[in-house]
């Protein structure tokens, strides 16, 4: 067996500032940079080394000898351990100038921009209790915290939570969720205790064996609630008992809903769904628009602030009534339907053609007849070929995946450059690059960072840039 490699105490490391997932940074005696989670600007620690890198080690605070004047109390009695939330330690409004920094640090270092405008990031009207979509997985042997180990107690393994960073099959048990609101903690810890107490299996993921897996609960600022229970190839018996309990407990779920996935993974997009009770969709309201939302249905997870994102969208974009405007990676088509009476005509353009299908029967919904959206990998069917059938675009509003847009994306935006572009991102490195690789037609002209995320590392942004020439 390989040697263990000796873990280093580096002691009295001040924290100066934060990093990449919120990670606090500081530098150590050798001088290499120091990445401490749950640590804050301004803390003073002795800090344990995890790994040891050529330039920078990771770490876990110790002890601290001093405290940031940042701190807040987290709201949460797992955080640390849980992993959704990186940032409950701070107060939120530096959690917004830290995650700001941030991405104009990705601007001007990855894309090389040095003379933009940095509009005043836009904290969220809501910081808990904003989140309209979470999942929840079953556990038939849940995380044990290590005061929980050193106890040596017995504990009931059975839970329902959230997967520990790190740990694909490890679950940390949680009676209550602060960035969901009611009633979605009492739907959870009902469903579990009504489990245990009937003897329902939970999920074993190495085994693969167990009748409940997973749990996702979507709740709207309209109020309306739906409930999808995740099944692991459970009897129909065990399904029909489980339904009732949740159909007769909870009588003001809009949609009820459950689906059976044997698979090795937990994607949904596959598998059938089956409708209880109730809608097989639920509504949430954004501006004057009303918006379906089905159990395969992407939308954005924080509708307190959604609407502050799409009327700056909408702002930006300086749409007028001739302009044909192109939605790229248009989702469920919100942003293409929420501009729509500004524009001429809207052309939204998605991979998934569940979610091309959502943004037809919202427009539909809504009486907008001027959008048209279509499937099709962008790569592929964003092309000289499509933009001359459907007509060259005068503006283009993107929100890309994570991982930005397809180079060959880019290429026809400067093969048939738009008079601006609108790049919404939620990674503010990818959008970076793609925004210097713009640079040949296009000047930023601002940035507007718009915080979608509280209590996370995450930062969303809006980049603005205007053609240079006109044709």
């Amino acid at each position: 067996m390989g040697r263990r490699k000796k873990q280093i105490v580096l002691e009295n490391v001040e924290i100066t500032g934060l990093g990449a997932k919120g990670r606090g940074i500081g530098k150590a005696p050798d001088r290499r940079v120091v990445f401490v989670p749950y640590t804050a600007p301004g803390d003073v620690a002795d800090v344990q080394t995890k790994k040891k890198r050529k330039a920078y080690y990771e770490g876990k605070a110790l002890n601290f000898k001093k405290l940031s004047d940042l701190r807040t109390d987290p709201d949460c009695p797992w955080f640390g351990t849980c992993g959704g939330c990186q940032l409950q330690h701070i107060s939120y409004e530096s959690q917004v100038d830290y995650k700001a920094k941030s991405v104009v640090e990705n601007i001007k270092r990855i894309g090389g921009f040095t003379d933009f405008e940095i509009k005043t990031p836009l904290a969220s009207p809501v910081i808990f209790g904003y989140r309209n979509k979470m999942e929840y997985a079953f556990t038939a042997s849940k995380w044990l915290t290590d005061d929980e180990i050193r106890s040596d107690k017995t504990f009931d393994r059975r839970g329902l939570g959230f997967h520990v960073p790190g740990h694909w099959d490890k679950i940390l048990d949680i009676d209550r969720c602060s960035l969901q609101p009611e009633p979605g903690n009492t739907i959870r810890n009902a469903l579990r205790d009504f489990a245990k107490k009937e003897d329902i299996s939970f999920y074993h993921p190495r085994e693969r064996s167990g009748h409940l897996r997973q749990l996702t609960v979507r709740i709207t600022k309209k109020g309306d609630i739906m409930v999808l229970v995740h099944f692991a190839g459970a009897p129909q018996d065990i399904i029909e008992k489980t339904m009732l309990f949740l159909q007769n407990t909870f009588p003001g779920i809009t949609s009820l809903l459950y689906l059976v996935n044997t698979k090795a993974n937990d994607s949904i997009y596959d598998l059938d769904i089956k409708l209880w009770s109730g809608k097989p969709y639920i509504e949430e309201q954004i501006g004057e628009l009303t918006f379906r939302i089905k159990p395969k249905s992407f939308f954005q997870t924080n509708s307190f602030q959604t609407e502050q994102l799409y009327d700056r969208i909408k702002t930006y974009a300086r749409i007028e009534k001739h302009h044909t405007v192109y939605d790229l990676y248009s989702g469920t088509g919100s942003i293409g339907l929420f501009v729509a009476g500004e524009a001429g005509k809207v052309i939204g353009l998605e991979s998934v053609g569940q979610a091309v299908d959502d943004a037809r029967e919202n427009a539909r919904l809504n009486g907008i007849a001027n959008a048209e959206f279509f499937a099709g990998d962008m790569k592929d069917i964003f092309n000289a070929d499509f933009l001359l059938r459907h007509g060259k675009p005068d503006i283009i509003i993107t929100d890309p995946p994570r991982e930005g847009m397809h180079p060959h994306v880019v290429e026809t935006i400067l093969k048939f450059p738009p008079e601006r572009i609108v790049y919404v991102s939620c990674n503010s490195a990818t959008q970076a690059r793609d925004l210097s690789l713009l640079k040949k037609h296009y000047e930023l002209r601002f940035i507007q960072p718009v915080d979608m995320f509280p209590q996370t590392y995450h930062m969303e942004n809006i980049a603005v840039l205007e053609r240079k020439n006109p044709l």
